[in-house]
């Protein structure tokens, strides 16, 4: 037990320091019905570092995270501008050609670099439990840095996620607030991606905000219990990774897949017309 404990503090404590953020980015996602974004901006995030591996960075390097970085960047610009008052095209259809692109541009940029394949693994299954504690203290500071902007201008965002109309309204202008939040987030996503994977970072970003909607209304409480569903399940998900020697972001994945399915199933057997 002490084995364990001491083996997966780093990979835990950078779990809390991934949920802590994604619970909240979550929670808007939802709300502005663009559930792909977290893949795409994610996918572009790797694609940079496919790109950047391919010319030379290795993962974690500096090169490589300004590579992830700016692609990143380019996802976020994307994602401002397309999005419109009146839209002919759905944004969410826009999100998922674009995570289509990426990904086929990444095999393509992989397939012509020394162990592309195995690269390509690594940004969809993450390497969380080989982080470092100078990896988690530097990925708190800048999550920390994002989650004070954010509360900052909480209003701003807050509004214009859960009633885009009142803000063009009020004459905000309302592309550049997507991409000050779409960029906030692809900071977000570039060094989460490093630490946990494109597959592992989608879910501590939809399904604690998935399973804090489906219990609670209010913005606070919602909050809270996205943090707690995704610190328990990160702590089962690492306890079944190390006795059985699974992959831990996939193993993460499954448990809090699981636990959206027993929460789902939960509230339909309470909103049943023969429950109590």
């Amino acid at each position: 037990m002490t084995d364990m404990l001491t083996f997966m503090a780093a990979p835990f404590v950078a779990c809390l320091v991934l949920v802590g953020i994604h619970a909240y980015f979550g929670i808007h996602v939802i709300e502005r019905r663009v559930l792909f974004v977290d893949l795409a901006v994610a996918q572009f995030a790797a694609l940079g570092a496919v790109v950047g591996f391919a010319a030379g960075h290795h993962p974690g390097e500096p090169g490589s995270t300004l590579y992830s970085m700016g692609f990143a960047t380019l996802a976020a610009v994307l994602f401002a501008v397309t999005r419109a008052k009146d839209e002919r095209i759905p944004q969410e259809a826009i999100i998922g050609i674009t995570f289509v692109v990426a990904s086929a541009a990444a095999i393509l940029v992989a397939d012509r670099a020394p162990e592309g394949a195995e690269h390509i693994k690594e940004t969809l299954a993450g390497a969380l439990l080989w982080v470092t504690w100078p990896t988690v203290i530097k990925d708190l500071v800048i999550y920390s840095a994002v989650g004070l902007f954010h509360w900052i201008f909480r209003r701003r965002f807050m509004l214009i996620t859960t009633d885009p109309e009142e803000a063009w309204r009020r004459g905000w202008w309302v592309r550049w607030w997507d991409f000050l939040f779409y960029f906030s987030f692809g900071v977000i996503i570039t060094f989460s991606v490093e630490i946990g994977g494109v597959l592992m970072v989608f879910a501590y970003l939809v399904i604690p905000a998935c399973i804090a909607i489906l219990l609670a209304h209010s913005m606070r409480t919602r909050l809270i219990l996205g943090w707690l569903v995704g610190w328990l399940g990160s702590a089962l998900g690492l306890v079944a990774s190390y006795q059985w020697d699974m992959p831990t972001g996939p193993a993460i994945v499954v448990v809090l897949g699981l636990m959206l399915i027993v929460t789902w199933s939960w509230r339909r057997m309470r909103e049943s017309p023969g429950s109590a």
